[in-house]
């Protein structure tokens, strides 16, 4: 069974949501639309308060090369434009919207109906996943429109999918291919056309047997699309991971996937790319697994962006008595939340509600040099060392970018695999952040 080379770990899966349908969070009474949507500059306001907005209206537009237009996911009122905590837990932009009925924007296709041929060119696909707000959807929010647009001299040969979803608890991408798996797969053509490649992988672990056998199925229509069933380990969402294991190649340091031939998009984006080009539908809503070891009604839900996420948490039955920690997306990248009324936006892919008992750090004890956080290494970095240069009283950058510490794809595995409780991650997400400011202070 293919996997990647190079470290890894199997942590406990505990996919509680798993074959629970999606179902449909209820729209709220007010929706908070942060200005920054994607891994990039927020974006610039064009509407003001007072202003009256449909479902899909275009709210704000890209304020740079990184950044994303942002639409409504509710009808009604602008309320207000002020800064709100998010996700970080520090204040950002965003638009207040007081809710009045549903009403959508009559240019978007609502009709079940699956549309499966395509008749939109290159130029039209990439021009209306930028129109639409598309971004990734596996966590990042990398805006799809740049990545569908390789820099000159790089020419891509395949398009790999996500659709691995190794981080524990999280069903949300699982669960749209089994209600989804039609308009997926002219997603993943539509991506194929707009970046020209004949060729696309869709890598699925095989703990997910149901989605492999339900796409392999309907592929069979589509000779140039691959279903391609991996070994279960983790990172193996990883753009890098992903395509070590689906084609073998090594992305070079310090370089994009676009190096080696590859454009790599989720799953969970094909199925948006479908929605914005075949059913003029902008990214204002997305499935979210809400869940954990004592959560009442663990669900997939279709959500709008804007929603406070404490009223996702009480459509599944509300906070647990032992609640010692909310995590936004899974235990291994996610991040806690400082407060509940934290809005979705489009990187919401989870939400985590751990025990009291696990959310608890151990005591940090002394490194025992066991080299354990360097052999679960997928980038094959010395996570020891790298937190050794990052958290001295006078930190040497210099050697820990000579570490390649910007490689450090921030998937945890060291930190869960250290016997001493050691922070790791913590100190080279630290790290990373100092040493990218001074590369960028270069340029």
């Amino acid at each position: 069974m293919k996997t990647f080379k190079l470290g890894g770990i199997h942590p406990s899966e505990n996919k509680f949501s798993a074959k629970q349908a999606i179902k449909t969070a209820p729209i709220p009474a007010q929706a908070v639309i942060m200005l920054g949507q994607c891994l990039g500059a927020p974006s610039t306001p064009l509407v003001a308060k007072g202003d009256e907005v449909k479902v899909g209206t275009l709210l704000a537009k890209p304020s740079g090369f990184v950044s994303t237009s942002v639409h409504a996911s509710v009808s009604g009122k602008v309320l207000k434009i002020e800064d709100v905590v998010d996700a970080s837990g520090y204040k950002r932009a965003a638009i207040v919207i007081d809710v009045a009925g549903d009403e959508w924007e009559p240019s978007i296709d609502r009709s079940p109906a699956i549309v499966k041929e395509i008749t939109a060119t290159k130029e039209e696909i990439i021009a209306k996943v930028a129109e639409f707000g598309i971004v990734g959807l596996g966590g990042a929010t990398f805006p799809t429109h740049i990545k569908l647009t390789p820099p000159p001299g790089k020419i891509a040969e395949v398009l790999l999918i996500n659709a691995v979803e190794c981080e524990p608890y999280l069903t949300s991408d699982h669960q749209l291919m089994l209600e989804k798996g039609e308009e997926i797969l002219v997603g993943v053509r539509l991506l194929m056309k707009a970046i020209g490649v004949s060729k696309a992988i869709i890598g699925i672990e095989n703990n997910k047997p149901d989605a492999i056998e339900l796409l392999s199925r309907i592929a069979q229509q589509y000779s140039e699309i691959e279903i391609c069933p991996l070994k279960v380990q983790y990172p193996q969402g990883g753009e890098k991971q992903l395509i070590d294991a689906t084609i073998g190649r090594q992305v070079p340091s310090g370089t994009l996937p676009i190096e080696v031939g590859a454009v790599v998009q989720n799953v969970g984006t094909a199925f948006a790319v479908y929605e914005a080009v075949q059913k003029n539908k902008p990214l204002f809503e997305r499935i979210i697994t809400v869940t954990g070891k004592s959560v009442k009604k663990p669900a997939n839900l279709l959500a709008r962006i804007g929603t406070p996420l404490s009223e996702l948490i009480d459509f599944c039955g509300g906070l647990p008595d032992d609640t010692g920690k909310v995590i936004g997306g899974g235990p291994m990248m996610g991040k806690a939340l400082t407060t509940l009324s934290v809005p979705m936006t489009k990187g919401s892919s989870g939400l985590l509600i751990m025990p009291s008992l696990e959310a608890e750090r151990g005591k940090m004890n002394n490194c025992i040099r066991c080299a354990k956080c360097v052999s679960v290494c997928p980038m094959g970095l010395e996570p020891f060392l790298l937190m050794s240069l990052s958290e001295q009283e006078i930190a040497d950058w210099a050697t820990a970018e000579q570490q390649h510490i910007m490689d450090c794809v921030e998937c945890g595995s060291c930190s869960y695999t250290c016997p001493s409780n050691r922070p790791l991650l913590d100190y080279i997400r630290l790290g990373k952040n100092k040493v990218g400011g001074i590369i960028r202070s270069r340029k």
